[in-house]
Order: structure tokens, then C-alpha cells, then sequence
């Protein structure tokens, strides 16, 4: 297993960074041509969340993004200092959205809608995803096959 770790300061300009490393990483990887863009903007919307979620709660520690060479996966973690609902594991095992309920309505603030939004984007890129949120902070974990070396005759 190979893995490429970045940090970067929560300010918008550096998701672009990201974004283009882990493509790269991925192709190196050997995702599919094919699925590179969907690696490229699930990492992108995932680093933006993670900087708004940042920003929004006044963290100044870096957002963390591990890039994860497996065997017949890649994956990518993208991950917050942003603390979740507790550490109830009830409220804060897999796939919690950090509290906020689809559809809440009036109640909902601009940052619950836009998290989900966020949310609701990856997911429609990425198969295989999970969100999980506790006391230290959040982590996305997406993954993506890697495409079987072809062997000529």
C-alpha cells in the first residue's frame, strides 16, 4: 500500500492544488482514464467542503487529504478538524452528516445546506463513499477500482 499525504492551509485557492495531485496520483495508481474527472471533482468538492466547514468554524489547523494506492483500489480521505455531533456513536458512526437532516427545512442553516449539497455531489460521483464524524473531526473516504493490467500476448 501506497500513500501520499498533503496538507494545506483552509483557504479556497489550495483545493485546486488537490485536486490536481490527486489525479495525478491516481493515473499513477492506474484508475481509468475514463473515471480520472470524477476523481478530480469528488476530491475538489470534498476539499471545498472541508475549507468552508474550516472557515465557517473559525479552525485554523490544515485540512488533510491521504491519497491510497491498494492493491485493486484507490482511495482518498479527505479530512476536517470541524468536531461532529459528539461522540455518541449513535450520532457519530458512519455516515452521519455531521447532525443536519436532509429536508430539515427552516431550521436548516446556509452551511447545513451547502454541507449536504457537498454531500449529495460526491456521492452522485463516487460509488463507493463514506462519511464518518466524531468528537476530533470528519473524514470522506472515497474509492475508486483500478483498472486490471492488461496483459499482451
Amino acid at each position: 500500500m501506497t500513500t501520499v499525504e498533503l496538507r494545506f492551509s483552509a483557504q479556497p485557492e489550495h483545493v485546486r492544488t488537490a485536486r490536481l495531485v490527486a489525479a495525478a496520483v491516481a493515473r499513477r495508481a492506474g484508475v481509468d482514464e475514463a473515471v480520472l474527472d470524477e476523481v478530480r471533482l469528488a476530491v475538489g468538492e470534498a476539499c471545498s467542503r472541508a475549507v468552508g466547514l474550516h472557515r465557517s468554524h473559525g479552525i485554523t489547523a490544515p485540512v488533510s487529504v491521504a491519497l491510497i494506492e491498494e492493491e485493486k483500489s484507490f482511495s482518498v480521505e479527505v479530512g476536517d478538524e470541524v468536531p461532529g455531533p459528539g461522540d455518541d456513536p449513535a450520532l457519530g458512526g458512519p455516515a452521519t452528516t455531521r447532525g443536519a437532516t436532509p429536508g430539515a427545512g427552516l431550521d436548516e442553516s446556509d452551511a447545513d445546506g451547502e454541507d449536504e449539497m457537498g454531500l449529495a455531489v460526491i456521492s452522485g460521483l463516487v460509488d463507493d463513499v463514506e462519511v464518518r464524524s466524531g468528537a476530533n473531526g470528519g473524514v470522506i473516504r472515497m474509492s475508486w477500482p483500478k483498472t486490471p493490467a492488461t496483459v499482451l500476448p
